[in-house]
């Protein structure tokens, strides 16, 4: 099977992040304004609740099964055989999660405040898993689900402005936002087909698949409670208006982590491919091109959305949503650890099999941050909440770090990465210039943000170029040869 191109996955897989974090985006604004704090707080709290069952049903499967279907991707026959095992493990996985959802709402009358918001969100549970966007992830097919996710969010955001009127609406809102997410799931499923012939089966090797499958599956546990027990304790802690403010921060500390870790998505079925086939030398420098792109990318990000927190916020929630500008310049902080994470997870501990490493990294993050939700909440609210985050995934990246020192080691200290990590500090002291001179010399929000963030983009790019550094460069040359072609055809 020809090999498809990183940079095009990656390109690809960016364009889908986009399109899953542009919904919330256009959305939030105009949901915000209409929606009182209270309504956006109960529908946060019921997204984040059903987000625990849709984990349990999906087991760690997705991750597994694109770790060990890319070794069988070019044998049609075998990727039949394991993908039909691991679909059918996921429908009994799923079964459990909604018998345990049910449970919950007989069983914690304390949830009757959500229980019709939590009914709809958990519709997301069967959809995820009929998805089936490990396939997709396997065979590095990005186009298809990318032209999907373009139809139905056109769709949700038309739906959206003309459904959603009133304070009432969140119920409409959720409705809104599963179909955006998972509706065309079902496709998904259908169109999958075209790659192989998935089916439901009993010949399931329940002994070689389930214990990697559960070692993943409690790692993921362990992160989804690091990620989400914040709000979760916001919410019995504090109030609905609490979890309202600091769910706005969240969803833009999300916009930039996912646009972030797109090129972290694409290179996971590649690097594992490279590793079971043993091409170290290739799998070295695969890992060596992704650290330095993260290097170059993810401080702008951050020292951006600290120098704009205020304008980021009034021009996506308004007014009543300024509280959580502070939420946001904390939290932002954790972008650096939570990135760099997220890589060394899928794109080294994994692949190479420590999954073990993983989950005991990840468990001993969430019992740190529990413990430090309930000591920081009472105190600080929500700017607690977002400390507690950036203090697990410190904690998190340590660790793993820690656990794959034998393999990243030699590709960090290396004198280029080294480089790369210099030029992005001085680049952003470039943009904080930028930031405020904009601050001091335009009025207008909008157009602050707007000449913020281009002319941030040209200092930023400019230093880079001087400083020689590679990645920069290389960008230089493909933008140039493309601009030659172009002129060339005209």
């Amino acid at each position: 099977m020809r090999r498809k191109s990183l940079g095009v996955n990656a390109f690809l897989n960016g364009i889908r992040s986009i399109l899953n974090l542009i919904f919330p985006l256009i959305t939030f604004p105009y949901v915000s304004r209409i929606l009182s704090v209270e309504g956006i707080g109960i529908y946060d709290f019921s997204n984040v609740y059903v987000n625990y069952f849709v984990l349990i049903a999906g087991l760690g499967i997705a991750t597994y099964g694109v770790r060990e279907g890319a070794k069988y991707r070019d044998n049609i026959k075998e990727m039949e055989k394991f993908a039909n095992q691991i679909f059918s493990i996921n429908i009994v996985s799923t079964i459990v999660a909604y018998i345990l959802l049910f449970l919950s709402l007989l069983i914690f009358k304390s949830l009757s405040n959500y229980f019709s918001c939590i009914l709809i969100f958990s519709l997301q549970i069967g959809f995820t898993t009929l998805g089936t966007e490990w396939i997709y992830t396997i065979y590095e097919d990005y186009a298809y689900i990318t032209i999907r996710s373009i139809i139905f969010k056109i769709l949700s955001i038309i739906l959206l402005f003309i459904l959603v009127r009133t304070p009432n609406d969140y119920l409409i809102y959720a409705s809104i936002t599963v179909l955006a997410g998972v509706g065309s799931n079902i496709l998904n499923f259908m169109h999958a087909r075209s790659f192989i012939n998935i089916r439901l089966t009993t010949q399931i090797n329940w002994k070689y698949h389930l214990k990697p499958i559960l070692v993943i599956f409690a790692s993921s546990v362990a992160v989804t409670i690091y990620v989400s027990s914040d709000t979760t304790i916001l919410g019995i802690l504090k109030n609905d208006y609490a979890v309202g403010i600091y769910g706005t921060s969240v969803k833009i500390y999300q916009i930039a982590q996912t646009l972030l870790s797109a090129i972290i998505t694409v290179t996971i079925p590649r690097l594992a491919f490279l590793w079971g086939q043993k091409r170290l030398s290739e799998y070295r420098n695969v890992l060596k091109k992704v650290i330095n792109f993260l290097s170059i990318f993810i401080l702008p990000a951050i020292v951006g959305l600290i120098m704009l927190g205020k304008e980021v916020i009034l021009i996506i929630a308004g007014n009543k949503y300024l509280p959580s500008v502070s939420a946001l310049r904390i939290i932002s902080v954790a972008l650096i650890f939570s990135i760099f994470a997220s890589f060394l997870t899928g794109c080294v501990l994994l692949p190479i099999k420590r999954e073990n490493l993983v989950l005991r990294n990840t468990l001993i993050t969430a019992i740190e941050n529990i413990v430090l939700n309930f000591i920081l909440i009472p105190f600080m609210s929500y700017d607690g909440a977002s400390l507690s985050t950036v203090l697990a995934e410190l904690s998190v990246v340590l660790l793993n770090a820690y656990s794959c020192s034998d393999i990243i080691k030699p590709i960090i200290l290396k004198k280029a990465s080294l480089h790369g990590i210099f030029d992005s500090i001085i680049g952003c002291i470039g943009i904080v210039v930028m930031c405020l001179m904009c601050e001091y010399g335009i009025q207008s929000i909008f157009l602050k943000v707007v000449i913020s963030v281009l002319l941030s983009i040209v200092m930023y790019s400019a230093i880079l170029i001087l400083l020689g550094n590679e990645i920069a460069l290389t960008i230089l040359d493909r933008i140039k040869n493309d601009m030659i072609k172009f002129i060339k055809l005209k």
